[in-house]
């Protein structure tokens, strides 16, 4: 791994680094070691306004949305391109940070996040309009205008990927971008920061500032000069930020909690199946809101798959993510190590049984949490209707198709589902019934920045990634040109 030194971050306002206008400070923890890393500025109301004048003044004066967009596309391309240069920093960073395993960030985060930028910079040029035939005696057409300043708010669990799911996008349409990190887990926000000046993102166009959310988020959602609002994080703070939001007529795309279910039929291939099914729940730690934590199991296979995971999960590589053989990191802090624990024992006091896992690792003094899977809960359970957020899994039977779709959307949330089968007919019907954003069809996660994702329900609205992203960051125009 990728050695690197950490020096204490301050605020990207401007172009230039600032602390806080009133100094304070806030500490970066190592959640491998439950150690401090480093300090990071905490900024205020005073340090989001002038991040948010310095957007709103780069703006307003072309530097960025006066360019082509071929011009912005260039640049986003470099970004990507940096991105790869300074892959191992990177890396490194958002390991540090999150506690993901080392291979994980090299292979998923920062492929993904230069993948982003990538992306739409290909796209910054298509942003055209039509003409349209009507019956005036005119020459009507529409053209796509950026929204603004754009707050892009993110959440500790994928900070550089959802950074870039916001931040891309937002500049191809010709944006200018205040991004609030989580308070947790700055540290990729920072370095990006950097990399956009590098690149030649001109300064002001994109501003970071680190504090925590009700303080920095608040002010930054409630700032008159904020044009949109991207956000992503938990249902229950996305509530408050859309009502926020609403008060002040701003548009905004909300990606927030998930409890996806993964429904494996008879005919599934189970050994490809389980896989999946692993990957689902422990994936970044189960910190994933498209994560799959509810496991639907058809009858006949339902006590075989039961056996297989009870095997299989304990022998899931779970340790230090600095090392390369390590799938399974730590929780990101001691909250939501102690969040999981809650949710497992009050599990085990609804009826619920443990295959394997239910209890904290003790290593290095971080917060790791074995991978735990649980059976014979009802389905009105706590633990099966809400985002536990953690590496568990619950596992329930059903018998069938009918009764599958009826449980997998049983729940709040509508992120993301699975199915596994080797029917396609069967894959499309059920697909077509499953109240989800996105479905996954024989395997889990698959994801890249032309498909489009986001929730219903509870999960929220709008739409990260793909054609419908970018759109999401303009507002249409029209023009009606006399003729006569």
């Amino acid at each position: 791994m990728t050695t690197i030194e950490i020096e204490p971050g301050r605020l990207f306002i401007g172009g230039q680094w600032r602390e806080a206008a009133d100094g304070a400070r806030t500490e970066v923890v190592d959640p491998s070691r439950g150690t401090v890393v480093t300090t990071v500025a905490e900024a205020g109301a005073v340090d989001v306004d002038a991040a948010v004048r310095a957007a709103r003044e780069a703006f307003d004066d072309g530097r960025w949305s006066g360019l082509s967009g071929r011009e912005r596309g260039r640049i986003l391309y470099r970004v990507a391109q940096l991105i790869r240069e300074n892959a191992d920093e990177l890396a490194a960073l958002e390991s540090l940070d999150v506690g993901k395993p080392i291979t994980l960030c090299q292979a998923v985060d920062v492929t993904n996040a230069a993948n982003d930028y990538e992306h739409f910079a290909a796209l910054a040029h298509s942003l055209d309009g039509a003409t349209r035939d009507t019956p005036l005696n005119a020459l009507a057409y529409t053209k796509r205008e950026p929204l603004g300043v754009v707050a892009a708010i993110t959440p500790f669990n994928f900070p550089l990927i959802l950074a870039g799911s916001k931040i891309a996008p937002a500049l191809a349409a010709g944006n200018t971008v205040v991004h609030k990190p989580a308070d947790e887990t700055p540290l990729s926000a920072l370095y990006m920061a950097g990399l956009l000046r590098d690149a030649g993102v001109p300064d002001g166009v994109v501003n970071v500032v680190t504090g925590s959310g009700p303080v920095a988020g608040e002010a930054l959602l409630r700032h008159s000069g904020v044009d949109k609002i991207a956000f992503t994080g938990s249902t229950a703070v996305g509530r408050h930020a859309a009502s926020v939001a609403g008060e002040n007529l701003k548009p905004v795309t909300m990606e927030l909690g998930g409890n996806a279910a993964h429904i494996v039929f008879e005919d599934a291939d189970l050994e490809k199946a389980v896989g999946a099914v692993i990957k689902g729940f422990v994936f970044n730690t189960g910190q994933f809101c498209m994560g799959g934590p509810r496991l639907l199991v058809s009858r006949p296979v339902y006590s075989t798959m039961l056996g297989i995971l009870a095997e299989a999960v304990p022998g899931v590589p779970l340790g230090d993510p600095r090392q390369p053989e390590t799938v399974i990191g730590p929780m990101a802090g001691e909250r939501h190590l102690k969040k999981v624990e809650e949710y497992v024992e009050l599990a085990r006091k609804e009826g619920g049984r443990i295959v394997c896992g239910g209890e904290r690792l003790d290593l290095d003094g971080g917060y790791y949490y074995k991978p735990t899977v649980i059976a014979d809960l009802p389905n009105d359970s706590r633990v099966v209707q809400e985002e536990v957020f953690g590496p568990v899994l619950t596992v329930q039977p059903f018998d069938s198709e009918e009764e599958a779709v009826q449980l997998a959307n049983s729940t709040p949330y509508g992120l993301a589902s699975g199915v596994q089968t080797s029917n396609l007919a069967r894959a499309h019907r059920i697909a077509d019934r499953l109240q989800a954003g996105i479905v996954w069809v024989n395997d889990w996660a698959m994801l890249d920045p032309a498909v489009p994702f986001g929730g219903v329900k509870d999960s929220g609205f709008g739409r990260e990634y793909g054609t419908e992203a970018l759109a999401s960051y303009t507002r249409v125009k029209s023009v009606v040109v006399s003729l006569d």
